[in-house]
Order: structure tokens, then C-alpha cells, then sequence
């Protein structure tokens, strides 16, 4: 097996720039988990945010706001909600401020692995059965693990230890509901944020207990541990872009993403440059349409406007409390930057591909051009009229 690329190759490759100043990242400083202790982020408007998950708030007036609305965006979430309540009297919020916890212990007997080439394509194969939409397979890289995760109980920091023996990081995407998506920033939006938590907390858990039976660790993860964009890009599902998204040839921005930290011997995917950056260059809609101007307009830059930006990486970055002060306002989550985006599209229809080949190429501003002819939001309301 060929010997793997030094770390800025893939770097490189990845379209990660690291400064000199890089410092990981403090999972404290989490934009969402700065909401539960920065006065600076917590409000009256930030407690009624989540408490509207749990319908105590009154929810608001209007398309996409309504009881209804807000009901199937809170079911939609349920699952992914088992799964993280079930130790948080112990301080661990799983899936988000903890690993999630072993359910099937590690196999006495270890399976045989000859060729870490198949044992990757079976891997794609299982997490394809358990509704996993990408695949992708990476070396494990401590620089993006968070320094410190945060005990839910009392807010203080808490060991973000692996198991020894972990090499791999297997990187999971997960589609989120287009049409549902069209209608952002409403509440119905929210309900393909919650189904796509909901199915990853699923098939995290079922991926990494298949591996585990077959006598190796496997540690499965959501928002918690590590940042999950790094490994994304460095396990070949897409690039980065100016929204702060993964862009991906299959779905565009319209994902979730998961991973499963392990010590099965696999091969590693190669991050895949396909153009989205030169893309970005010269679009601007998402940080347009933003209603805050959470986005930046300019190049990529080092560093941000607050201690929720990722220090020492040379990116596109967005400035969290603005965004996460208008999901308060709200009181639900907002992803117009993915609705608008061009590369939102369904790209099993032959026009959208033919559009892809046309953003990824040298005639980008033809592409962009071309996207700016496209409808605008869906009315939720057309969501539930529309036929099932």
C-alpha cells in the first residue's frame, strides 16, 4: 500500500490553510454551547430558542411558524433527542457536548483484515445499508479534536479522550429533505434539520457496533469530540464554501455530517479540489440574502469576529453570535445560506448536472449568471398542500 501524504499535502489537497497561529478548538466556545454560560450569547430570546423544542414556547404567528409547524419540526427531532438525553444526568449531552456512548462492546474475537482496500469498500457498503448518503474514510488528526469538551452538569471542561488504538476517521453525509429545505428560515426547514440528526444518530450507531462486533474500537460522534469539516473535505466529499458548508458534487450543501472514530484497519480517501472555491470567489448570494450579515462578502481571512471562530486556519468565516442571535429571534434555526445557494440542487436531473460541469469549470460566471433565473423561497404552506 502506497505510504500516505504528509499532512500539509493533504492539507493542501483539502484546501485547508493553517496558519502559524493555530490554536484547537475549545468546545466552551461552541456558539451553541456558549448559549447555557456567556452572558454575551445567553438572552431572554436564546432560552426561548430551546425551550421551543419542547413547544413551551408560544410559537409565532404565520406561514411556517404555526403549532403544526413547530410540531413536526420538534418530532423530527426526537430521535436524535433519545439518544442525547439518556446520560445527561451525568453530564454527557451525547452527540453534541460528549461522545456518544458504546451500546455493543468490542468483540473478543477480531476479524481478520488482509487488505484495508476492501475492508473500506465493505465499510461504504454497511453504512450505504444503514441509510448513510456518502462515505468517505480519512487518517485520524488530533488538530481538529476540540482541547476540551464541557461537563453539561456544572459547565466546567471535561477529558475529550479517544480509546488507544484509533487511526481512522469514517466521515458520514446525510441528506437533508429538499423541498423542507426550500422553506427556510420557517419552522418546517428546521424539520430537515431534526430528520437528518435523527437518521445520523441512527446510523452512527448501528456503523460503529458492526465494527466493534467485528472486534475493533469504534467510537460514534455527531457535533461532539472534533471539528467535522476538516475531516470532511480531508475524506474526499466535497470542499468548503464562502456559506461554511461542505459543497458536495451530490447534493450540494444539503447535508449533515457524522463520523465514527476507529481502529479498523482501512485505506484513506484523497480529498477531492473539484473548484467550488473558485466558485465562491465570485459569488456572494448566500452572504446576500443573509438577514444579519453574519457572512463575509471578502476573501478568506485567519481568524474571526469572536472566540466562536476557529483560530489559525485561513477561511471563510461567519460571525456566529450574529447568527445564532437571529435563530433566537426566531426561535428556530435558520439556513437561508443553503437554500440560496447554487450548488443547492437536485443533481440527479440532467440540467443541474450540466449546470455543475459549468460552475466547476472555467465559464463559472456563466453558471452563476444562469442560477441567478431560479425561483425563490417555497411558501411552507405549498409544503403541506403539495401532494404526498
Amino acid at each position: 500500500m502506497a505510504q500516505p501524504a504528509p499532512q500539509h499535502d493533504l492539507d493542501r489537497a483539502a484546501g485547508i490553510e493553517v496558519t502559524e497561529d493555530f490554536e484547537r478548538f475549545a468546545q466552551r466556545n461552541d456558539i451553541f454551547t456558549r448559549a447555557f454560560w456567556d452572558p454575551a450569547v445567553r438572552t431572554a430570546k436564546t432560552d426561548a430558542f430551546f425551550a421551543s423544542y419542547r413547544m413551551e414556547a408560544i410559537p409565532r404567528r404565520g406561514d411556517g411558524f404555526s403549532q403544526r409547524d413547530f410540531a413536526l419540526r420538534n418530532a423530527s427531532w426526537l430521535i436524535s433527542d433519545i439518544m442525547t438525553d439518556r446520560f445527561a444526568d451525568q453530564g454527557r449531552r451525547e452527540g453534541f457536548q460528549a461522545p456518544i456512548s458504546a451500546d455493543t462492546p468490542v468483540a473478543e474475537s477480531r476479524a481478520h483484515v488482509s487488505n484495508p482496500v476492501d475492508m473500506s469498500i465493505e465499510i461504504k457498503r454497511v453504512a450505504c445499508f444503514f441509510k448513510a448518503d456518502l462515505c468517505g474514510i480519512t487518517a485520524l488528526d488530533p488538530r481538529w479534536h476540540y482541547s476540551s469538551r464541557i461537563d453539561t452538569r456544572d459547565l466546567s471542561d471535561a477529558p475529550n479522550d479517544l480509546p488507544e488504538g484509533i487511526t481512522s476517521v469514517i466521515v458520514l453525509g446525510h441528506e437533508m429533505d429538499a423541498a423542507l429545505v426550500e422553506t427556510y428560515p420557517a419552522a418546517t426547514g428546521g424539520a430537515a434539520t431534526g430528520r437528518a440528526y435523527s437518521q445520523e444518530a441512527a446510523t452512527v450507531m448501528q456503523l460503529a457496533a458492526y465494527i466493534r462486533n467485528l472486534g475493533y474500537e469504534a467510537v460514534p460522534s455527531m457535533n461532539d469530540t472534533a471539528l467535522v469539516i476538516p475531516y470532511a473535505l480531508k475524506a474526499g466529499l466535497g470542499e468548503y464554501a464562502r456559506n461554511q458548508m461542505v459543497i458536495t458534487p451530490e447534493f450540494g450543501p444539503r447535508l449533515r455530517f457524522s463520523k465514527i472514530f476507529t481502529s479498523l484497519p482501512l485505506a484513506h480517501d484523497a480529498p477531492r479540489p473539484l473548484g467550488v472555491r473558485a466558485f465562491c470567489d465570485i459569488c456572494t448570494k448566500c452572504a446576500e440574502a443573509c438577514p444579519v450579515k453574519a457572512l463575509p462578502f471578502g476573501p478568506p481571512e485567519a481568524g474571526g469576529a469572536n472566540v466562536s471562530a476557529l483560530r489559525g486556519v485561513r477561511k471563510w468565516t461567519s460571525d456566529a453570535e450574529k447568527c445564532f442571535g437571529f435563530w433566537a429571534t426566531l426561535a428556530s434555526d435558520c439556513a437561508i445560506c443553503m437554500r440560496v445557494c447554487p450548488f443547492n440542487r437536485d443533481f440527479s436531473r440532467l440540467w443541474h448536472r450540466l449546470w455543475l460541469r459549468l460552475a466547476l469549470s472555467p465559464l463559472r460566471r456563466l453558471a452563476l449568471w444562469l442560477d441567478r433565473r431560479r425561483g425563490g423561497r417555497t411558501k411552507p404552506s405549498s409544503w403541506w398542500s403539495a401532494p404526498g
